[in-house]
């Protein structure tokens, strides 16, 4: 029995499941804003609520595609169940610092006290990404 064809199969699934797999966790891609100083005292495993603004403008809580004002109902809720969470920002460098800032007010108003921006460290800089 010649494998040689099985074995073509299989490493092309292999790197198309690569490529396709990280996408899969992490949700939208985004390019962070960069900084020179990152924080160097980020817990990574803090309990938090992510909301994530994409390029084109999409707001995402978690993973899920929402509206602004289904998200602003949401996060009311989930301050209202769990008031330990933080909320992180993760939004996308071309979007206008002002259109981030409105969510952050909003998240103020639900009961979240601050809110974390997550940005990427500049090059030449110590660490990756940092909150």
């Amino acid at each position: 029995m010649n494998v040689t064809p099985l074995v073509d199969v299989v490493l092309v699934l292999l790197i198309i499941f690569m490529v396709i797999a990280p996408e899969l966790e992490h949700g939208t891609r985004v390019e962070l804003p960069s900084i020179n100083n990152p924080d160097p005292t980020a817990d990574p495993d803090e309990q938090k609520v992510m909301v994530t603004v994409a390029a084109d403008g999409q707001i995402f809580l978690e993973d899920e595609l929402i509206t602004k004002k289904a998200l602003v109902d949401r996060l009311i809720d989930i301050h209202k169940k769990e008031r330990a969470k933080r909320l992180w920002l993760k939004g996308d460098a071309s979007r206008p610092y002002g259109e981030l800032r409105d969510i952050f007010k909003e998240a103020q108003k639900a009961g979240f006290p601050g809110v974390k921006l997550l940005v990427g460290a500049r090059e030449g800089a110590d660490e990756g990404k940092k909150e």
